[in-house]
């Protein structure tokens, strides 16, 4: 398992946070804006803590709910911003042949599927502030994202798996 460049840097951390942050804007771009399924708060009123309900059919609902999907996805973006600061100060030749290694992607696909079962968890499951998408099929729909979760980790542990260290070294000359 390759988990070391040739400068010795772990990659793991990194680009784990790294696909945190893509899983997060996947989750913020594709189901909050594109298919609006959810929003950060949808689904109060009907929460397990008590958050006062705020309706996305109403301009006041519509409104909390879009600023915290912006909060949201400021949280996304300095996941990503973080997730690259590390690498670039860890690796410090080769940047190249980073971005084509399967140790990268592999262990942001990890991330991703952390990003999914963490979220929901805590927000589907725990809090109960909004699932993937309200309805008959609510519960469904959710176990479906952890299971979306837990095989993007299976994937991406398998993909940095098969990276040898000649994915990580300085390029041939």
């Amino acid at each position: 398992m390759a988990r070391t460049t040739i400068d010795g840097a772990d990659i793991r951390l990194p680009a784990t946070i790294l696909g945190v942050g893509f899983g997060g804007f996947v989750d913020g771009i594709l189901l909050h804006q594109v298919l609006q399924w959810h929003h950060m708060l949808s689904s109060t009123g009907a929460d397990h803590i008590g958050v006062r309900e705020y309706p996305v059919d109403t301009v006041p609902g519509l409104q909390m709910n879009t600023l915290w999907d912006g909060l949201f996805h400021v949280v996304t973006w300095v996941a990503v911003l973080t997730g690259l600061a590390l690498l670039y100060a860890r690796v410090t030749r080769s940047r190249g042949r980073l971005w084509r290694s399967p140790a990268l992607w592999g262990w942001a696909l990890v991330g991703w599927g952390l990003f999914n079962l963490v979220e929901g968890t805590v927000d589907h499951q725990l809090l109960g502030i909004h699932h993937v998408r309200g309805g008959p099929h609510q519960t469904a729909w959710d176990i479906g994202f952890l299971v979306l979760g837990a095989g993007l980790i299976a994937v991406g542990w398998a993909v940095q798996r098969r990276a040898g260290a000649v994915d990580l070294c300085a390029d041939r000359r």
